[in-house]
């Protein structure tokens, strides 16, 4: 049996940001379909809705930390056009080949931007945004650093934090080694996704790191499949 009392540091493959060619792409639209599969990106979707509503915005520019292959920012821009909503989106992410991959996958959405940059950058730190959202991101780091990140994000971000990342569990282990082996065939995906759930949270750990960062204005909810929706509200349009 897998002991997971505490989280991982080991390093995953995509942590690399000289990961290139067919071997980031094919992991980036398997980890699209991942999402899809087990509703990652409905859930930030609803969380994001529920910011826009709440708060009565009708025109909103979200940072996406992380971005990937841009599809959860597709999704959003989707979305926003549905519900009348005007945004501005922003994908941000290390791998400079990751970002070109994005570019690339998004071109007909031209509210849709990128930025190749490190968070921990004074230049990306000195930006300001409505929402600030990161999905299967936040478990890169350590708890140190998020301490720090939600500190700094927490005064970015004019409304809100939307954070989507996963519940360290056995179940959620040994549940996503069976999805993965059913749904990829890329070696990077193989071995990050059961990585990040060692990587990933428990619930006291969320809070002392919230704790830690003089954040209380938040919501934190488990949700299918063994994830959390943490919500940060921030600034004088808090939801």
């Amino acid at each position: 049996m897998i002991d997971l009392s505490i989280r991982s540091y080991e390093p995953e493959l995509m942590d690399d940001f000289s990961s290139e060619g067919a071997v980031i792409n094919q992991t980036l639209r398997e980890l699209e379909n991942v999402n899809v599969y087990l509703g990652g990106n409905g859930l930030s979707i609803k969380a994001l809705k529920k910011i826009i509503f709440a708060s009565n915005l009708k025109e909103c520019t979200i940072a996406d930390l992380g971005c990937g292959g841009g599809y959860t920012m597709m999704h959003m821009a989707d979305w926003a056009k549905k519900n009348a909503i005007k945004v501005q989106l922003t994908g941000v992410d290390a791998n400079p080949n990751i970002i070109a991959f994005a570019e690339k996958n998004s071109v007909n959405y031209k509210n849709i931007s990128y930025q190749s940059k490190d968070i921990f950058s004074t230049y990306f730190q000195n930006q300001q945004f409505d929402v600030i959202h990161c999905s299967l991101f936040t478990h890169h780091f350590t708890d140190e650093e998020l301490i720090a990140l939600f500190t700094i994000w927490s005064k970015q971000a004019n409304t809100a934090v939307i954070i989507n990342d996963l519940h360290r569990h056995t179940i959620s282990y040994y549940f996503t080694i069976w999805v993965i082996r059913a749904l990829s065939k890329s070696e990077m995906v193989r071995y990050d996704s059961v990585l990040s759930v060692k990587r990933a949270f428990k619930h006291k750990e969320l809070i002392g790191i919230m704790e830690k960062a003089g954040i209380s204005n938040y919501s934190l909810k488990w949700k299918w499949a063994f994830r959390w929706e943490l919500i940060i509200s921030c600034g004088t349009k808090s939801q």
